[in-house]
Formats: structure tokens, C-alpha cells, sequence
């Protein structure tokens, strides 16, 4: 029987929507899933058709001249979706395109219809969140493909190839390829980067000295006190940091201030000491402070990365999972607004967890400031038409998935709540010193007479925004105009000026959605881009550029000035949003950018004649000051960065290390590292077996030792090892020395006479076994000290992903029935399962991992391995175990609730589902 085939781009979501679909609708249906894009420009010159090749090679898929003719193919990775997805077509009456409801999801739709050519009738489906009712709506519901908004995206994904395909290759020669390549949003994101750090570099530090101190009504000495600063010294002023230059760390012209210094605030410390304190006035004002709007792609990106510390682009996937599972809507969207339903729900939740005291009468509602923000759909919320609690999701999610639902949970929660409402009040005391001096001291408090929304949520901070004095909670004591003050304690306290904040993932997004460039929803992809293609690095939160990116943003700002232009890039986003609208066309914008239009296009831009103008050695130089008249500057090198004394090919020059932050670097640093190199290398001893010395040398990558010197004329080099990052190149010893050289280093052999060799690597230290299993180890000594039985035990546990350290297990439950290996819970990247060394097996989100025992353990490996076809069989010490264990893991599978029996029952469906299925035909 023919059926309506669904087709969306996550597997997850088919999964999910299938299950609804399964549960509440009259309909049988198909889903399926695409797998993201099928369709892309190509990124090989083989790709393109024979009759292509000369027409689209120069820019991979795009013809400029053919009014942007684009072609499109499919990766070989997708090739078999294609297939499967056309083989569902023949069985199926009607297709719901259910791709996201955003450009890059119209987009995704297009491309199907324009591969798959159905013969039967198609239909649009969009819908913001998974729910059985948002689903079972937009089958109801369909509308057609929207092509201007394809359109819109299609001249996006033209605009960034011209720009990487044109612009690149000029990095690359006049750079060098430590320049990866150039992007519309991801240059101007660098710039950013970059332009924070001159300020930085450009920072002079202005310091100054003020009083401290603590003091009590004289009617109440016995209370805890309260703090107050000087502000005023006869009738002026106390200079404050907003009052200093920036570029001089001097006082600004004009600014009648007193500055203190230490000598002269420890003078009037002394004076003002045992003098009298009396109130000069007191003054309270009430205020209000409202909620937070509900989460945008942008402010949810912001928060996760300052309350779960999470990067912008693991904040990303693990929303992406919440939404495809159906936990919470859409999240990519920059609209605050949320549905009747939505507020409905909110409402109710928080009169189930706070009370109606803490509900206003009437709902609240909230609209963007941000420029050009789209309203195409509901703010991030949970998902349904009842919000659920986060303690009743908490056993169906892994820990990041709980936390990022709680997140949103109390975000959306508190933006339904009433207003928090306080008190501010400012305290002024003066003082006469013993030298005549009239001094004033402030204080001020916070009182919060209701907590409001701030009782589930408050909103985080950058950390270069202050809070405001308002927001610091203190309580003054009750006094009036007049009283006597006592005097506890008065310290002088020495203040300087901080440099502007390095940005960081939330600072960055928020930069970035304020100044209108880009899309929220690429912030996250955007961030990890320019991290991993070396531009920028990260110091804990922060981002840091590498000085490859002062040279490209140089070279871009002096020679395509309009690509990194913050006001042009973000008109590029309005032009995109114009043709989403159908009131204008993508042709006639690209057309615009690449070929000009009363100013010089792209196209003449990457032409020799321009090109010619470039001087690789300007761009790539960065000025750091000068010694004595002479000039002091960085340049980007073919090898790296390195710092030179000179600015002309006789310039003494050494090295950078790669930990060295651009603003961190003086000139008494660079110079100490010209001299260093000037001495030439440390030697430390000779080799015991070879005689040869061994030199401590600094490289682009950092210190590291060397075994005797490099023979002239000769390519081989000589032996070397990095030092690890707790060494010290000034106190390193002989003995350590040897000890690095031995690797890497043969740890043994194991009892498949496998040898196994301890080894420094780009991500880390690791064991690498003959057939090429690698596993990680925690810290670089173990490269030394590890043992064959340690690495054996590595060994035995499955292989982790990425950079991720070994976690305890959750629980250990003992050794298996089967074939007696040691049987854990660990916590995964999909969440909690169980492993015996051998099998892995999903702990089902119903099931507290914690509370998992031996048996139900088993009964999940047994299932894993059975559908895998490799049932374990047991060993003869296990033999005589099997009727214990069958008789306890029929308890087990029988146990109400605990998810581990329908595991079982799904397995069989399976494997029965299998052996029904016919063969595949020859060909």
C-alpha cells in the first residue's frame, strides 16, 4: 500500500517524529532522514561534469560570467541516501519536505526536489518544536516550498565561495599558507579578535590611591559594619579609572581630580584615623529590575558559555539533540517572542513551583532590539504544551542535555514572573582631619524587598561588564542625618586601569549579533572555524590571536578593506533578509559585489595589476616599539612568527613561542629572546653513549632538547624531543634530558606479542599498539613511568573519542557470567552505558545508570551482542555459573519500569525483522 514518505535531515528527528506519528496520527507514514545537506557545490575539480570543468573549475561550481551559474553535486558519502531515498519513493502516494523552517533547511528541501523529481504531489512541513501535537499540526497544514528564501540562501552560500575561492589563494601568497584562507563572516570575526588585542598592545595602565574602611553607627557598635570609600578631599573629587587616558594611562585633559599616591593616601590614612564621623546625608530610591527575555540563539549562546561553561559550539549540539528528541523547540531562531501556548505553560509552571505570589496578572511579552532580527520563530523554550520539570526529564538525558534543559527550563520559567523589587541606598559621611582636610566618604547597599524572577533565574555577566552598585548587596544601618559614625578600620588602597576584556565565545556572539554580522545560528560553527584553523587560540575562556592573524587582517584592511568592514558585512545580512522577502534578487547582488558597482568589484580586487601593490613584508609586519631609536617589530615568517631588532634583512632576529600573547610580549622580552639566540644554544652535558652534547633550544612550538648539532649539508636531523609543559628550560638537568630523548619509548609487549610504544603527539601523550589501537594517557610523565600491566588495562577499556580523558565509572557492577571481565557504567558522549572491555551496551534513558545492577548489565550485553552477531560465550570458569545467571537475568528483564525488558523485546523485533527480509538481488 502506497503511504506518505517524510523526509527530514537528522536521523534522531526521524526517530522521534516516526515514534509520534506511530502514537497519535491516523496516518501511515515514512520517515526518513537525509542526513543533513545532500546537495553542495564541489570541493574538487573531479567532481565537476566534463562539460563544467572549464567554465566552473576557477571557483569550484560557480560561473561569474554565466549570470552565477551555479553546480551543485552530490558527496560520495550521500550517494546511498539518495538511492534509499528514491527506492521509499516508489512506495509512497505523496512527500513532506519536513527539512527546519529557516534558509538553510529551505534549502535542504529544495535540493531534494530537485534530486528525487517525485511524480506524486509534495508538501512543505514546518514546524518549531517535536511534540505529537506540532507534528500531527503541520501535516495538517502544509504550505509550498518558499524559493526566495532558497534564494536567498543559495546567494549566501555563492557569496562565501567567491570570497574563500578569490581572497584565499591571495593569503596564501602573500602570507604564506600559514594564512588557511578568508571568509565573509569569519574574517570579521577575526578582525574583532584582532582589533581587541591592539587595544590591548595600545594600553598604558593609570593607577591611583584611595581610601578604605570600615565603619558602624555609633548607636550600634556591636553590628558587623559596613564598607565605604573616599570619594571627596575638599570639595573635589577622588580620581577614578574612568578618569585615565587609555593611550597614556595619564589623567585626561580637563578632569579636575585629586590622584592620590600611596605616599600621600597613607599620609591622609594616618590623619583621618582618629577623627570624628558624622552622617551628611543618606538617600534610599527604590527600584525595579524585570526579567530577561527568553532565549535567542545569540542569548543562549552567551549564558551557556558563562553558567555551563560550555563552548559556543558544544552549547549548539547539545541543543540540537534536546530539539531533535522533542525536549525543547527550535534553537536557532532570534526571536523573543513565545506562543500563547508557550506563556500559557510557563504560567503554570510557575505557579506550580513558586506560588501565585510570584505570577503577574497579566502575561508578559517581549520584542527584539537586535538588528536584523528574524521573527520566523518562537524563543528557545521547552518543548509541549506543558513545560516539564526538569526532575522529570532528568532520568531520560546525559548530564549536558540536563543541564542545558534546566537552563532553558528557568529562562523561560522566569520570564513569566514578576519583577524584582528593592532598595539602593547611598550613605555620605564626612570627616575632618587633623590637618584641616574636609573628607567625604560613600557608601552604599542593596536591599531586595521581593525577589521576583530572580528567586529561579539570574541573568550572567561578561566579565569585562561591572556590576552595577545597585546589584551588590549590602544593608546600611538605620541612620539619619547628623548621627556620629565610628570609625573600625581606614586602609589606603592602591587601584589601576585593566585593559579592555579579550573576548570570549559569549562576549564574541554578543559583539557579533549587536553589530548585525551573520546569523546567530553560525556564531557557534564560526567560533570553532577560526579556532581550528589556527587565527585565534584559547586561554581558558578567552580567545587569543595568533600574529598570522594581525597579518591577514593587515593585508585584508589595507586591500579589501570592504570584506572586513563591520557596517558592509552587516548591510550583507540586511540584502539577504531583502531577497528572503522577494524584494530583491541574488543575482543582481552578486553581481553588485563581484563586479562593482561605482567602486571596484571582487573580481578587480584579486587581479595581478591590484595584487602587485601588496608588499608580503608589510602586511606580515606588527610593531612592537623601539630600543633606542631603532625599531622593534614581529613578523610572519614562512616558518612562523619571530621577533626582530631592525626593521631591514640585517635585523638581529629570534624566535616566538607559541604561548606568548600578542599584548604580553614587551620589548624587554623581545630582546632577552634576541640575545638568548644570539648566545646560541645551552648545552647541559654530553651522552653518555654518543659523547655528543645536548643542546636546550627554543623552536615555534617551544622548548626542546637536541642531540649533538646539525651536520652541514646534511637534511636528516638530528635527535630531538619537545619538553614537557612542568620543565623548565633554564633549570632543566642532564638526567631529564637523556630521559626525553628515549622517546617515544617501548613500553613492552603484550601476550599477542604486540609491541606497544609510549609516544608524545600533537593531542597529547599515548600508547599506540602494533595493529594500530592507540588510547590516550592522563599526563606527559606517564610517557616515563607507564608499565606494561597499566597499558594492558588502557587497552582493555573501548577507545574514547577526541581529546576526553578517561572518567571513573559511574558504578562497578563485577565480573561478568560470560567471560568473567570487569563489568562498569560510564558516563558517554550519548549518554550512560555498560562495558564488559569487549561490548558496549546503552544504558536506556528510563534507567537510572546509577542504580543498574549486575544482572540487568548483563541481560544489555547479551542483547548488544546478539544483535551485533557475536553472542559471547562462556568460558569453562563460567560454565558452571549459566543457570545462576539466566535465573537471575530473567528477575531482572521482568523488573517493571526499569527499560532493560523492552531493550530485549526490541532486539528480537530485529533480528526477527531481519531474518524476514528477503536477499538483495543480484546485478
Amino acid at each position: 500500500m502506497a503511504k506518505p514518505l517524510v523526509i527530514v535531515e537528522s536521523p534522531t528527528k526521524a526517530r522521534t517524529i516516526a515514534g509520534f506519528l506511530g502514537r497519535s496520527s491516523d496516518l501511515d507514514v515514512t520517515v526518513m532522514s537525509s542526513v543533513g545537506h545532500v546537495r553542495d557545490l564541489p570541493n574538487k575539480r573531479e567532481q565537476l561534469p566534463d562539460d563544467k570543468r572549464e567554465t566552473h573549475a576557477r571557483l569550484l561550481g560557480v560561473n561569474p560570467d554565466d549570470h552565477f551559474d551555479t553546480v551543485y553535486v552530490v558527496p560520495q558519502n550521500k550517494k546511498k541516501v539518495i538511492t534509499e531515498l528514491k527506492r521509499a519513493l516508489k512506495d509512497a502516494d505523496e512527500v513532506y519536505l519536513a527539512t527546519d523552517e529557516d534558509r538553510e533547511g529551505e534549502a535542504i528541501a529544495w535540493h531534494l526536489l530537485e534530486l528525487l523529481q517525485p511524480k506524486v504531489p509534495v508538501k512543505r512541513m514546518v514546524f518549531h518544536e517535536i511534540t505529537p501535537a506540532a507534528i500531527q499540526a503541520a501535516i495538517d497544514e502544509p504550505r509550498d516550498l518558499d524559493l526566495k528564501l532558497v534564494e536567498a540562501q543559495e546567494g549566501r552560500r555563492v557569496l562565501d565561495r567567491l570570497v574563500g575561492y578569490e581572497v584565499s589563494p591571495v593569503l596564501w601568497r602573500k602570507i604564506g599558507r600559514g594564512a588557511p584562507s578568508a571568509g565573509r563572516v569569519q574574517s570579521v570575526a577575526v578582525r574583532l579578535v584582532v582589533d581587541r588585542e591592539r587595544a590591548r598592545m595600545a594600553f598604558r595602565s593609570g593607577s591611583w590611591f584611595d581610601i578604605e574602611g570600615t565603619f558602624a553607627a555609633a548607636a550600634n557598635v556591636e553590628s558587623n559594619g559596613f564598607g565605604a570609600t573616599l570619594t571627596q578631599l575638599d570639595g573635589r573629587r577622588v580620581a577614578v579609572g574612568g578618569d585615565f587616558d587609555a593611550a597614556t594611562g595619564n589623567l585626561k585633559e580637563g578632569i579636575d581630580v585629586v590622584r592620590l599616591d600611596e605616599a600621600g593616601a597613607t599620609a591622609l590614612t594616618a590623619r583621618l584615623r582618629e577623627v570624628a564621623y558624622r552622617v551628611q546625608s543618606i538617600e534610599a530610591k527604590p527600584f525595579n529590575r524585570r526579567p530577561a527575555a527568553p532565549f535567542t540563539t545569540s542569548s543562549f549562546q552567551q549564558e551557556a558559555v558563562r553558567k555551563l561553561g560550555f563552548p559556543a559550539s558544544k552549547a549548539m549540539a547539545v541543543a540540537q539533540r534536546l530539539y531533535e528528541r522533542g525536549y525543547i523547540t527550535y534553537m536557532r531562531t532570534d526571536s523573543t517572542n513565545l506562543s500563547e501556548q508557550a506563556i500559557t505553560a510557563a504560567r503554570r509552571a510557575v505557579q506550580e513551583r513558586y506560588g501565585d505570589d510570584y505570577l503577574p496578572k497579566e502575561p508578559r511579552t517581549y520584542r527584539n532590539k537586535v538588528k536584523n532580527a528574524q521573527e520566523a520563530h518562537e524563543a528557545i523554550r521547552p518543548a509541549g504544551e506543558r513545560i516539564r520539570m526538569p526532575d522529570e526529564v532528568a532520568g531520560e538525558l546525559d548530564t549536558d542535555e540536563r543541564r542545558v534543559y534546566d537552563l532553558i527550563w528557568v529562562r523561560t520559567v522566569a520570564c513569566q514572573m514578576l519583577d524584582a523589587r528593592g532598595r539602593t541606598t547611598t550613605l555620605l559621611m564626612g570627616a575632618t582631619s587633623t590637618a584641616g582636610e574636609q573628607a567625604t566618604f560613600r557608601a552604599t547597599g542593596t536591599t531586595w524587598d521581593f525577589l521576583g524572577f530572580r528567586r529561579a533565574y539570574i541573568e550572567g555577566l561578561d566579565e569585562d561588564t561591572s556590576t552595577s552598585g545597585d546589584e551588590k548587596e549590602a544593608t546600611l544601618p538605620s541612620v539619619t542625618e547628623g548621627d556620629a559614625i565610628t570609625c573600625r578600620d581606614l586602609q589606603p588602597a592602591g587601584h589601576a586601569t585593566r585593559p579592555p576584556a579579550r573576548f570570549t565565545d559569549a562576549s564574541l556572539v554578543k559583539e557579533l549579533e549587536e553589530r548585525g554580522i551573520g546569523r546567530p545560528s553560525t556564531y557557534a560553527s564560526v567560533i570553532q572555524t577560526i579556532l581550528d584553523r589556527g587565527y585565534v587560540w584559547r586561554r581558558g575562556q578567552a580567545l587569543i590571536p595568533k600574529w598570522t592573524a594581525f597579518a591577514v587582517i593587515n593585508l585584508l584592511e589595507q586591500h579589501f578593506g570592504h570584506l572586513v568592514d563591520y557596517n558592509f558585512t552587516a548591510s550583507m545580512e540586511e540584502a539577504l533578509d531583502v531577497i528572503a522577502r522577494g524584494e530583491g534578487e541574488a543575482e543582481k547582488w552578486l553581481h553588485s559585489f563581484y563586479f562593482g558597482n561605482g567602486q571596484a568589484g571582487l573580481r578587480e580586487l584579486v587581479e595581478d595589476d591590484h595584487l602587485a601593490s601588496i608588499d608580503p613584508r608589510a602586511v606580515s609586519t606588527v610593531p612592537i616599539g623601539d630600543d633606542d631609536g631603532v625599531p622593534v617589530i614581529v613578523r610572519v615568517g614562512r616558518y612562523g612568527p619571530y621577533v626582530q631588532r631592525g626593521d631591514d634583512d640585517a635585523g638581529e632576529t629570534a624566535g616566538l613561542p607559541d604561548e606568548v600573547a600578542p599584548d604580553e610580549l614587551t620589548i624587554e622580552q623581545a630582546l632577552h629572546l634576541i640575545a638568548k639566540k644570539a648566545e646560541g644554544p645551552r648545552t647541559i652535558g654530553d651522552d653518555p653513549e654518543t659523547a655528543k652534547p645536548i643542546f636546550v633550544l627554543n623552536g615555534p612550538y617551544g622548548p626542546y632538547v637536541q642531540l649533538g648539532e646539525q651536520e652541514e649539508g646534511s637534511r636528516k636531523k638530528p635527535p630531538r624531543a619537545s619538553l614537557f609543559a612542568s620543565m623548565d628550560p633554564e633549570t632543566l638537568t642532564l638526567d631529564d634530558a637523556l630521559k626525553l630523548l628515549t622517546l617515544p619509548r617501548v613500553v613492552g609487549t603484550d601476550g599477542e606479542e604486540r609491541e606497544i610504544v609510549a609516544s608524545p603527539g600533537r593531542f597529547g601523550p599515548y600508547l599506540k599498539r602494533a595493529d594500530g589501537e592507540t588510547r590516550s594517557l592522563t599526563a606527559e610523565d606517564q610517557l616515563l613511568t607507564v608499565t606494561m600491566a597499566e597499558a594492558e588495562a588502557l587497552f582493555a577499556q573501548p577507545k574514547l573519542r577526541g581529546r576526553r580523558a578517561q572518567k571513573p565509572p559511574l558504578a562497578e557492577l563485577g565480573p561478568s557470567p560470560d567471560n568473567g571481565a570487569n563489568v562498569v557504567v560510564r558516563e558517554g558522549r550519548f549518554g550512560a552505558y555498560v562495558t564488559d572491555g569487549t561490548t558496549n551496551a546503552t544504558v536506556p534513558r528510563s534507567t537510572d545508570p546509577t542504580t543498574l545492577s549486575l544482572e540487568d548489565a548483563v541481560i544489555l550485553l547479551r542483547a548488544r551482542a546478539e544483535l551485533a552477531g557475536d553472542t559471547p560465550r562462556a568460558t569453562k570458569k563460567t560454565a558452571a555459573k549459566k543457570t545462576t545467571a539466566k535465573k537471575a537475568s530473567k528477575a531482572a528483564g521482568k523488573k517493571s519500569g526499569s527499560g532493560i525488558e523492552k531493550t530485549v523485546k526490541k532486539v528480537v523485533k530485529k533480528k526477527a525483522a531481519a531474518k524476514k527480509k528477503p536477499a538483495a538481488k543480484k546485478t
